[in-house]
């Protein structure tokens, strides 16, 4: 990681602590019980997080020499992760565009499960708020896949470390991560 990554990463870490780390009694998505809850949205979705976002991401994604030509996930917590790396990408070419997987497909006008700028044959990475068990990635890995789409990989803004990573690795897709609980002081 260069001296740039490391101090934007450091600014993540301490936005993230600061607007998304909640601690009590939390049922995650997940059905699991934890005592902090992770709400990156509150920080992904911020100015600050996004510009954050946008830059760590495209890098992590170059770095690991995953070849896509479009970024997204499952709506709504891959949306803003998406749209920051789409526009980071566009000061720094070659642009990837971003799109989004319905949790079901909508019963009007074009009846789409993934909308925006997603083709069959298109090449992605998959992209994630927070992963605890994989489940949302991997249904967008699965909604990817049927649309004729091949997944370079899965990024993620943060990694809880409950076996989510295990999970998306199994079904073939290999997993970084901008931020881990760890770095954050909740685990």
């Amino acid at each position: 990681m260069s001296a740039t990554d490391a101090n934007l990463h450091a600014r993540l870490v301490a936005l993230l602590r600061e607007r998304s780390v909640q601690r009590g009694s939390f049922t995650l998505a997940s059905g699991r019980s934890s005592s902090y809850y992770i709400d990156a949205r509150i920080t992904t979705m911020s100015a600050a997080g996004l510009l954050l976002v946008g830059e760590l991401g495209l890098h992590a994604i170059r770095r690991a020499r995953w070849e896509a030509e479009l970024v997204g996930g499952l709506t709504m917590g891959a949306d803003p992760v998406a749209y920051a790396i789409a526009r980071a990408s566009s000061e720094a070419p070659p642009v990837l565009d971003a799109f989004s997987v319905r949790t079901e497909i909508k019963g009007h006008g074009a009846g789409r499960r993934i909308e925006g700028c997603f083709r069959s044959g298109a090449r992605v990475v998959v992209v994630e708020d927070v992963i605890t068990s994989g489940q949302s990635a991997l249904t967008a890995i699965g909604a990817v896949r049927e649309a004729g789409g091949s997944v370079s990989g899965v990024l993620a803004v943060v990694d809880r470390d409950e076996g989510g990573r295990a999970a998306i690795e199994r079904a073939g897709v290999p997993v970084l991560s901008l931020v881990s609980v760890r770095d954050l002081g909740v685990a």
